[in-house]
């Protein structure tokens, strides 16, 4: 298969990015943006910016600059919300991550929905983050966990997921797009399908909404996380959107300030969603930064930007299967992600040696040790692309490859 020309019109890009210079002035080559992206100038100002001359707290002071922060706080959710294609602002709840979000479902949503003998759908390449939340509510109320298989090009199976959800099965929650194999959830169908035994579902995106455009309507699901640390964004400040109804009738997580309408010895009484999720101080200047992050990547076009990846994506498996000592994982066609096995050397090696070349990977499980065990490996090397990446980075990957071989013999 011949690899796709690289958009040109996102080539040169990684000047805009300071973390990917080294200190002699030349490029490292960062291919682990699936684990975090690094980030553009634009991102750092407008951070530095909220905690500097602009900051002040947010919802609580009276005074002219407390008034700003709120209003630029709270534009950075209605940009949010504009991204994801939601239907409102109030949909969209600031959260530590896309892990706290996966957990404020599980402990909000699914403790008061959840029962003994109900039953929870996952599948078998989620990350930790979209199974240990499920098991501490599946032992807190007595439910069952059910794992979707894989089909052989290492995709979620719907054929076998929409064979075997029940009116049992309450929630369905499942990687948009998969961490380790880049493989993309076939999501209207999956949501069809929970939809039809009146369970809900939850899409882990924290892989597709760097990569691809997002409209909450046309995925049809429930809810909807992401991790704003890699779309472009700071750590510590991810996202859930629910619809409006869901969100309405979902207790709260937290206690604390801002959450509440009243507070009294005898009774307390809390704010409405989103507000009612968010305890505290919320994360000013990251919600802020957050939404330079969208500002800096939309304009580029998201069909855009998973067609630079996926040409990177073609470009380096075609490489890696023309050797006789690689094992690749995944589909042929998948979202700026590519796993693999170097014969004979342990990913932790590879990496090392990599590294000394100046080629950075993830290599391990990747937080997704159920399917290490379903691919009958420890662990995988992954090269993971973001709108930065060039071929440069696929050459450099090569290379140090071919060092790597002629270390081990």
């Amino acid at each position: 298969m011949n690899a796709p020309a690289a958009l040109p019109s996102l080539n040169g890009l990684s000047a805009d990015f300071p973390g990917l210079a080294t200190q002699d002035g030349g490029r490292w080559h960062y291919l682990d943006t699936g684990a975090t992206a690094q980030k553009p100038r634009a991102v750092i100002d407008a951070m530095a910016a909220a905690m500097g001359e602009d900051y002040a707290t947010v919802h609580r002071g009276v005074y002219a600059r407390s008034a700003e922060m709120t209003s630029a706080f709270e534009a950075a959710r209605e940009r949010v919300a504009s991204f994801m294609g939601a239907g409102s602002a109030n949909e969209v709840v600031f959260t530590k991550g896309a892990t706290e979000a996966i957990n404020l479902v599980a402990h909000s949503w699914g403790g008061a929905n959840l029962k003994a003998g109900d039953r929870i759908m996952l599948s078998a390449l989620e990350h930790h983050s979209n199974i240990v939340p499920w098991q501490l509510l599946a032992e807190q109320v007595g439910a069952h966990i059910d794992i979707c298989p894989l089909t052989e090009d290492h995709r979620i199976d719907l054929d076998w997921l929409e064979a075997n959800l029940t009116e049992a099965h309450k929630i369905v929650a499942l990687a948009h797009v998969s961490n380790v194999l880049g493989s993309i959830l076939g999501a209207k169908r999956a949501a069809k399908a929970a939809h039809k035994v009146g369970a809900k579902l939850l899409l882990d995106g924290c892989q597709s909404a760097p990569r691809m455009r997002l409209n909450m309507a046309e995925l049809d699901c429930d809810f909807f996380v992401f991790s704003a640390h890699k779309l472009y964004g700071p750590t510590g400040i991810g996202v859930l959107w629910a619809r409006e109804d869901i969100l309405e009738f979902m207790p709260p997580y937290q206690g604390g300030g801002a959450m509440i309408d009243r507070v009294t010895f005898e009774k307390t009484t809390y704010a409405p969603a989103p507000q009612r999720f968010e305890a505290g101080t919320p994360m000013i200047a990251e919600a802020i930064a957050l939404k330079a992050a969208i500002d800096y990547v939309e304009p580029m076009d998201m069909e855009q930007l998973f067609a630079h990846e996926a040409s990177l994506v073609t470009k380096t498996r075609d490489a890696l299967r023309a050797r006789n000592d690689v094992t690749l994982y995944g589909p042929e066609k998948s979202a700026g992600i590519v796993s693999f096995m170097l014969d004979g050397v342990h990913p932790h090696d590879l990496g090392t040696i990599l590294d000394e070349a100046g080629v950075a990977i993830r290599a391990g499980h990747h937080c997704a040790q159920p399917l290490m065990d379903t691919l009958g490996v420890p662990a995988t090397a992954r090269a993971s692309f973001g709108l930065y990446s060039d071929e440069s980075d696929i050459e450099a990957l090569l290379a140090g490859i071919d060092r790597t071989r002629k270390i081990f013999g």
